[in-house]
């Protein structure tokens, strides 16, 4: 296998990809997931152990019930973050609007995502608080390698409440981690420039608080409105 032509810079990948929540109904071609997820089997892992294993659900039997069971977990979880972050109301071209329609949308239509991805653990010690050190660099990789191809994705852990279900259906062992799913297709919409909080939040100097006056962002760096309100970090610990 040849890796396919990537047009897109790698600092522009990394700013530019966008979590996508919105697909077309077109399926990923054999060739597309055998390239992005062999971009996230190159990730880094603990004393490169690579202890990280994806479990692709697409058309199958048990993939159609999965991805069933999976969509309830969605809808059910969205339903209770709508209710506790205050969704609803407001301006409906504000950005937080917008979000609120693309997660509705998103759970509604769970179901029809082409292809679910369960990134996995092989756990070979107890459960540890650390273990996503060998398994989220993989995830992030394989969003940067959708992107490169046209695709999007996003992570989420909203698998939790269904796991003994998504255990049985899909013969799962017990010493697997279900670290998180991805929905991944073809995105409604485009990917470009991600909105964060501004950098000088983000970026101490020499101690805890202290503003870095290198850590200027690039002109024109749009920051976000959406999603619940940041809370004040204290500066110092205080």
């Amino acid at each position: 296998m040849e890796l396919p032509p990537d047009t897109v810079g790698l600092l522009e990948g990394l700013t530019t990809t966008r979590s996508i929540r919105r697909f077309r109904p077109d399926p990923v071609p054999d060739a597309e997931l055998a390239a992005i997820l062999f971009a996230a089997s190159r990730a880094p892992s603990g004393s490169n152990r690579q202890p990280f294993r994806f479990l692709a659900l697409r058309d199958g039997p048990r993939a159609t019930e999965a991805k069933a069971i999976l969509g309830r977990s969605f809808r059910a979880e969205w339903a209770t973050k709508r209710a506790a972050d205050g969704y609803g109301g407001g301006d409906p071209d504000a950005p937080r609007a917008r979000l609120e329609r693309a997660m509705q949308q998103f759970v509604d239509h769970f179901e029809e995502v082409p292809v679910v991805v369960l990134a996995c653990l092989v756990r070979y010690r107890p459960p540890h608080f650390y273990e996503g050190n060998s398994v989220y660099p993989a995830c992030q990789n394989l969003l940067l390698a959708a992107r490169a191809r046209g695709l999007g994705g996003v992570m989420t852990m909203w698998h939790l409440t269904v796991e003994g279900e998504l255990r049985k259906v899909l013969a799962i062992p017990d010493e697997v981690a279900l670290s998180a799913t991805i929905p991944l297709g073809y995105p409604v919409g485009r990917h470009g420039p991600v909105r964060r909080r501004p950098l000088r939040e983000l970026v101490f100097d020499d101690a805890w608080g202290q503003p870095a006056p290198w850590a200027e962002e690039p002109e024109g760096t749009a920051h976000t409105q959406a999603g619940p309100r940041p809370r004040q970090d204290n500066a110092h610990g205080g």
